[in-house]
């Protein structure tokens, strides 16, 4: 068996320069995929309950309220989200556009796996881990393909 480090002695430039950018898109994806998380949720708590309160999204996602109040801090800095004292959270612009994008590549990868034969439930659960991942290139193919099938 070849090792892995003979075998990227003899890449191509253009082969490593390739395999380099993957894993950066990959890197980038994960570190925006929890704010992309949270401001759907936000999203929808808000469609839903008219409002979204740190309770609230804290259950939701399975996770303590330290945690909701740091990563809502992170999300304000990032223009996305707004606070009011014993009003919730809000989202910005920015952070309704956001959520509206993070939605939609959530709904076309969930019909691409329905489409496919994956289970709807199944298929909500591994559309939720794939949308953050999918280029843009990628989710007009999905649907193409949704449209054309």
């Amino acid at each position: 068996m070849k090792s892995r480090t003979s075998q990227a002695s003899r890449s191509s430039p253009t082969e490593v320069e390739t395999q380099a950018e993957a894993f950066q898109k990959s890197r980038d994806a994960r570190r925006t995929e929890l704010m992309e998380d949270y401001v759907e949720l936000i999203a929808d708590l808000i469609e839903h309950s008219g409002e979204a309160r740190q309770t609230d999204i804290a259950q939701r996602l399975g996770v303590t309220q330290p945690t909701v109040a740091k990563m809502l801090k992170r999300l304000a800095e990032e223009n996305l989200v707004t606070q009011r004292p014993y009003r919730g959270v809000f989202l910005t612009e920015e952070g309704q556009r956001l959520a509206a994008a993070a939605r939609r590549r959530h709904e076309i990868v969930e019909a691409l796996l329905c489409r496919l034969g994956v289970d709807p439930d199944t298929a909500r659960n591994d559309a939720e881990g794939i949308e953050h991942h999918v280029s843009e290139k990628t989710l007009e193919a999905f649907e193409r393909f949704l449209k054309n099938g």
